[in-house]
């Protein structure tokens, strides 16, 4: 299993937009990509490509969540989705 380790970089955190964002590129990947807060459990990941799973999540500004997918192309989708999740899309 691949994991990376993101720090939510929008100013109102993981809200509508950059959840939306987020959750639509890790739709794009055939893979089973999922995302929880730092210290959670494996077993209480959710679903990356769901925007309600992502808007429960409620990550902050700064928090640090960590994504897991397994299977071909899991590097570098993980790669890409930690790319988003570290870009204010706040400031845009």
């Amino acid at each position: 299993m691949t994991e990376r380790n993101a720090t939510i970089a929008s100013r109102v955190g993981l809200h509508a937009r950059p959840a939306a964002i987020f959750a639509e590129a890790a739709g794009e990947f055939d893979l089973e990509i999922t995302i929880a807060r730092l210290g959670e459990p494996v077993d209480e990941a959710m679903d990356a490509a769901s925007i309600l799973s992502l808007m429960s999540l409620g990550a902050s500004h700064g928090e640090v969540v960590v994504l897991r997918a397994e299977g071909d192309g899991a590097d570098a989708a993980l790669e890409r989705l930690v790319q988003i999740l570290e870009t204010d899309h706040d400031a845009e």
